[in-house]
This record gives C-alpha cells, structure tokens and sequence, in this order.
C-alpha cells in the first residue's frame, strides 16, 4: 500500500512538473509574439524593414594608428603631469626615490601631518619613512593582524603608495589591491602621495589594460583602482565638492 501511494505521488509531482513547463513554454511564446510585434510597429513607423540579422562589425577595439601611438618618455611624463594637473592634482618629476622621501617629509612638515599609513612595499620599505618622519606616526599596512587598518587609513593625514601603472593621456594612476596593498590606503587619508617609476608610466590607458587581459581571470587582483586627480564630485545640484569620495590633495611624483 505504501508503495502504491509512492508511485502515485511521483506521478503528481512529475504531472505539475510538465504542466509548469509547459505553461513557461507558452508565456516563452506569447513575449516573444509581443516582443516582434513592437519591434515591427517601430519599424513601420520609421519607414524601414525589421532588422532580422546582428549588424556587421568589421573593426574590433582601437584602430591600427591609435595602438600604435606612443609618446617619448620625456613628453611622456610632461603630458602626465600637465593632464593630471589640470584635474586638480599636483604632479612633478624627481630624479631618483631619495629625493621623492625628502620631497613627503618636506611635506609632511608643511601640513603638519602626525600620522602616515604606506602600502606594504619593498619600494616602500627601503625609503625608511619611518625613521625619516620621525615627527610623525608612520603604520605599515595590514603589518599587525589585530589591527583595524581601514579604520587607521581613514584617520591618517597621508597615504603613500608606489602605482602599479600610469597612463600620460589621461593623466590616469592605476593601483591594484592585495593583502599587502590595501585600497583604503589611497582612498581614505586626506593627502594621497602616489609614487610613479618612469618604467611604469605609459602613453595609453589601453596599454595598461591589455595588461589585465593577458594576465587572464586568474590571476586578476582583487581590485584595480584608476585615480585621475583628486576626489571630485558633482552630482548635487552641480555644484562641485572636492574629498568626498576620496582624498582631496593628490600628488603623483614620477621618479626616474
């Protein structure tokens, strides 16, 4: 008996299975009837016949001259820095990453800034801004597992951090996340200071983003973070505010 009552369970549930199915089936339909049926009156309104087939798309991404345009160096970084400075950042170039420390402890000293979060860099570490700034608190990002380091960027006078990429058309830095690279440390001080390696500075955006797509999903970072400037938003009445969305003072100094 309880068998029999089994089967005829079974039976049910694969007879309200079907009978589902079949009425997505004819809701499927009818959409797709509603679906040609207002394309077709847009059409006839406009004089033309209803496009059945994808349209054609003989070029894909940039063009042959556009990949090919590159900036010497020199102008390279000439174009970066007038580009960023014309968004509202501060940019300058420095000849070598001794003269980039002097140049964030000069600055420390004019703003008075008493704490400093860095990334966790080898670049970093070798300029010892802990001991050149010794009139200011220097952290180490996620250098203590019991610390609270978004908490600590957010109250931080200056964030360092040495780009992973920079592109002189659009005056654009590039900083990608990872345990050691925290994107707080960019967005979250007051005062960002972005370092830039001359090897690393190109001409083209699309030269740092090919980068990612050879790389492949893999081995993507956990974020990548394009800054142009400094924080600026407009979305209120048009009225443009600078620092809500991220640090106010940005400055990208190209060393090399």
């Amino acid at each position: 008996m309880a068998t029999a009552v089994k089967e005829t369970g079974d039976t049910g549930i694969m007879a309200n299975k079907e009978a589902r199915q079949q009425w997505l089936a004819e809701q499927t339909a009818k959409s797709k009837e509603k679906q040609v049926s207002f394309i077709n009156s847009i059409s006839s309104k406009l004089g033309r016949a209803r496009p059945t087939a994808a349209p054609a798309h003989p070029f894909r991404g940039a063009p042959d001259f556009w990949r090919e345009f590159e900036w010497p160096i020199d102008e390279r970084a000439e174009k970066f820095m007038e580009n960023f400075r014309a968004v509202g950042g501060h940019s300058l170039r420095l000849g070598s990453m001794e003269e980039a420390k002097q140049f964030i402890v000069d600055k420390a000293a004019e703003m008075s800034a008493k704490y400093i979060i860095r990334q966790n860099q080898p670049e970093l570490a070798e300029m010892d801004l802990e001991f050149a700034l010794s009139e200011a608190k220097v952290s180490v990002w996620n250098s203590d597992p019991e610390e609270q380091w978004k908490a600590r960027a957010a109250e931080a006078d200056f964030g360092v951090v040495v780009v992973d990429h920079a592109a002189a058309y659009t005056g654009s830095l590039t900083v990608l996340s990872s345990k050691d690279k925290g994107r707080s440390v960019s967005l979250l001080p007051t005062v960002l200071m972005a370092i830039i390696p001359i090897e690393r500075l190109r001409t083209r955006l699309g030269e740092v983003l090919v980068e990612f797509d050879r790389a492949g999903r893999e081995q993507l970072p956990a974020g990548i973070h394009f800054i142009s400037g400094p924080s600026r938003s407009a979305d209120i009445e048009n009225d443009l505010t600078i620092g809500v969305h991220g640090p106010g003072v940005v400055y990208a100094i190209i060393v090399g």
